[in-house]
């Protein structure tokens, strides 16, 4: 069944689905995203594995035990919230050592236990200071630490790097990634960032409306969606409708393109040119077509040999499409 079950959970309220039929299992030291747009339910689903909530149906098992009704506080799972909700007018170092002062630790034990996680997530420096003191990236450190410190059956974060900057979110991704493995935690992150889900993920839970829509690898999500949304949520990609129901999708990197004509590539020109850094991102217009435009991503390097601009001809080949239901 797996270390933690989740088993046909339902969430209504008002008569309304918050969630619909959520099934899926986690392996022990897994790290898992539940990924999806604003209002799908992801944040709802988190808080009831948390026990913040309650499903109006379904079950919870941890190590085959059903813990559906218990508390939070008996759970022995970890929450880092979007907010942070750090208390302002504790140090750091009183911060993440708080859920260890009602345990029965003598002071060096629990001074030992503060120490190896301000270690741990690389805040020593600050331990003395306020959260008020700190950055926002300091503070995220703060509240993960301060879960961990339990070391809990379970950490769940709900959207932890969505306040930081990109650099931030980028440098703060790997240490959480580190600190995970290193530990061995199971770990339910919620996210609506694509590439924060891809990047961190053994397995992504792809959610819509409600239901889930995909589970699986980020290479089984990014490169074998099983439906259009998906497809389209995950990075960018283009869709082809076809005459029996179904598409077809190709991501921008995936076609292959030439300058010169060549036999069995599709006439197109160059609508639009786009500089991503590494890559020019060309929106092309099929000739005969107005309302096919296409992506394909060039490499910078190629830019000169190719002769790109605006407007010149250029032709393309889809045969690495995949077929999708709509």
């Amino acid at each position: 069944m797996g270390y933690l079950v989740i088993d046909n959970i339902n969430k209504d309220i008002n008569n309304t689905s918050i969630l619909k039929d959520i099934s899926f299992g986690i392996s022990e030291g897994e790290f898992i995203s539940i990924l999806g747009p604003s209002g799908c339910g992801k944040t709802t689903l988190l808080r009831i594995i948390s026990g913040l909530e309650d499903p109006t149906s379904g079950e919870i098992y941890l190590n085959n035990n059903i813990i559906t009704n218990l508390s939070s506080g008996k759970r022995g799972f970890g929450f880092v919230f979007q907010n942070y909700v750090l208390f302002p007018n504790m140090t750091v170092e009183k911060n993440i050592g708080y859920g260890l002062y009602n345990k029965g630790l003598n002071k060096s034990e629990v001074n030992s236990k503060i120490n190896y996680i301000l270690d741990l997530i690389d805040i020593t420096d600050v331990k003395n200071k306020y959260p008020g003191q700190l950055s926002g990236g300091q503070q995220q450190r703060v509240a993960l630490g301060r879960a961990l410190i339990l070391s809990p059956k379970v950490l769940l974060l709900d959207e932890p790097l969505s306040a930081l900057d990109a650099k931030i979110r980028e440098s703060l991704r790997w240490e959480i990634k580190k600190i995970q493995k290193e530990l061995k935690i199971t770990t339910i992150m919620v996210t609506h960032d694509q590439e924060e889900a891809l990047t961190l993920s053994d397995r992504i839970v792809v959610m819509e409306k409600c239901k889930v829509s995909q589970i699986g690898t980020p290479e089984e999500i990014y490169n074998n969606p099983k439906n259009k949304f998906v497809a389209d949520f995950i990075g960018k990609v283009n869709i082809l409708k076809t005459s029996n129901g179904m598409a077809k999708i190709i991501r921008p990197e995936n076609i292959k393109y030439s300058a010169c004509k060549k036999q069995g590539f599709i006439d197109c020109f160059i609508k639009n040119m786009e500089f991503k850094g590494a890559f020019y991102r060309l929106t092309l217009q099929m000739k005969g077509i107005k309302t096919t435009r296409i992506l394909v991503d060039v490499m910078a390097s190629e830019k000169e040999k190719l002769g790109l601009k605006e407007n010149m001809d250029f032709y393309i080949e889809l045969s690495n499409s995949l077929a999708i239901s709509c």
